[in-house]
């Protein structure tokens, strides 16, 4: 198993994925996702509401795996 943190690559261009609650007193829930450049088929992930809190990188098998679409 590759630990993708360790990839010596940076995100591309981020792009906002949203969907899920549309509560009344909520807002739509949305990640920005970017490919890592560099490496194939690896994917950058951050909250689209506080983009500095931190980022997760996820193979596209698992993001597919989980439903993603990227």
């Amino acid at each position: 198993m590759v630990d993708l943190y360790s990839i010596p690559a940076v995100p591309g261009p981020w792009r906002r994925l949203c969907g899920g609650n549309l509560l009344e007193e909520e807002q739509e829930t949305c990640v920005e996702v970017a490919p890592l450049t560099g490496a194939d088929d690896v994917w950058v992930l951050r909250d689209s509401k506080n983009p500095g809190a931190g980022e997760l990188w996820f193979t596209g098998a698992e993001l597919r795996a989980a439903g993603i679409r990227i």
